[in-house]
């Protein structure tokens, strides 16, 4: 299977606590690198944010970003970097650095009723996932480490859909937050990205134009 074809005072904290820059990455450790060791994926894409207010979802266009993952899946074990770069000029900064890095380790084991159970361990949390046996609908959970009760969310849920004939990616990032066993949502991420993989050109794909 080694070739098989994410108030204003409350925001800050919340980033700041656990939506991880480059600085406090949880790194993937090895003493060796290799150009080709496994497959690997990579997906381009771009995410509208969204607010729930007062019982519905509203655009928080500010908080939109760009995004690349490194998608590098060793048999059933898989890593993932992701990096997103907010661009609105309005953005305020409360959700971090314009720039950011997170990375995920996803370990799919069991297979039970027919689903693919994973563990996650990840530089947002630690946490628990299912899928399909193909990969191509996934639901990953991860909980926010020493979360306070002051922090508007608790948990991250990412829906994923891989459709890997078209070559797109789709995902619901879910800001979460836990009270008395209820949910109660914060803010999302829906994100659409184009799949790139390992190919070969005929030729140089730009040239310079004068």
């Amino acid at each position: 299977m080694k070739k098989v074809i994410f108030s204003a005072t409350a925001i800050a904290f919340m980033l700041l606590t656990s939506c991880s820059t480059s600085k406090q990455i949880t790194v993937p450790l090895s003493r060796s690198v290799e150009l080709d060791d496994t497959y690997t994926i990579i997906w381009n894409g771009i995410s509208k944010a969204y607010r729930y207010e007062n019982g519905q979802w509203l655009r928080a266009e500010s908080y939109d970003y760009q995004f690349d993952v490194v998608q590098k899946r060793y048999d059933n074990h898989w890593k993932s970097v992701k990096s997103l770069h907010r661009i609105h000029p309005d953005y305020d900064g409360k959700a971090g650095d314009r720039d950011q890095t997170m990375y995920f380790e996803v370990a799919y084991k069991n297979l039970i009723e027919g689903k693919v159970q994973a563990t996650i361990n990840s530089s947002l949390g630690n946490g628990t996932g299912a899928s399909d046996t193909e990969f191509r609908k996934s639901v990953l959970t991860m909980y926010v480490p020493n979360a306070s009760k002051f922090m508007p969310y608790s948990k991250f849920r990412i829906t994923q859909n891989y459709n890997y004939e078209e070559g797109v990616l789709t995902e619901t990032v879910e800001l979460i937050k836990e009270k008395d066993g209820k949910e109660i949502p914060f803010m999302k991420n829906e994100e659409t990205a184009l799949i790139f993989i390992k190919s070969k050109l005929d030729k140089a794909p730009t040239t310079f134009k004068h």
